[in-house]
């Protein structure tokens, strides 16, 4: 069973408890107790569903430890992502298999795996990132806390001579560097403000320079 099977068996696991322990605490005939119950089965199933439909539409988003509003970061993924492409200026990047929206680019020349993130205020690198991209940086140096899903942590400070995706480039911007991101880079609010435009269009993200 895979997550999104196990996700949706807990919501019908949960949806059936709690019908039941209310239809229980009416004594409710048994027959009114099964309509009742094959109607809130039904409510939580199409619930679902919109759920799941606007998660792969890229409505809702996981946001990177420390950057974002805390809750836990995707994994980078290890399969080949499906190719952005140009159009026109803007850069069209359609949605990965695990529902986030993933680009390759670079660091001072050196190819660098994104997640993009609206929610993640500043732009991240992992320290394997970094270090391969040749960036000043010392972990054992006073850096800035930042809150995560699992307490504080304490990033780096540091910038990014240029960083290019596609069409878009983007010279001496600011980033953090943190063990706690993992392999996870992310491009965040303080890269994507510079562009003329930014959003998700026919579950495609648009990025104009």
């Amino acid at each position: 069973m895979n997550g999104d099977q196990a996700m949706s068996s807990l919501w019908y696991v949960l949806a059936l408890v709690l019908v039941g322990s209310a239809l229980l605490a009416r004594r409710a005939p048994l027959g009114g107790m099964l309509r009742m119950a094959l109607l809130w089965v039904i409510i939580f199933a199409i619930l679902l569903g919109l759920f799941k439909m606007g998660e792969q539409a890229g409505l809702f988003s996981s946001r990177m430890n420390g950057v974002g509003d805390g809750a836990s970061s995707p994994s980078a993924p290890e399969a080949p992502l499906p190719p952005a492409r140009a159009e026109g200026q803007a850069l069209r990047i359609s949605i990965a298999p695990d529902g986030h929206y993933w680009v390759e680019g670079s660091v001072n020349g050196t190819p660098t795996r994104f997640l993009i993130d609206s929610g993640a205020s500043i732009t991240a690198l992992s320290v394997g990132s970094a270090r391969a991209a040749g960036l000043n940086f010392d972990l054992a140096a006073p850096g800035v806390s930042m809150m995560t899903a699992n307490g504080k942590i304490d990033a780096k400070r540091s910038s990014i001579s240029t960083l290019a995706i596609g069409p878009i480039r983007a010279s001496d911007l600011p980033i953090v560097i943190s063990p706690a991101f993992g392999e996870v880079n992310v491009i965040g609010m303080n890269l994507l403000s510079r562009l003329k435009s930014w959003g998700v269009q026919d579950g495609e993200m648009v990025l104009t320079p």
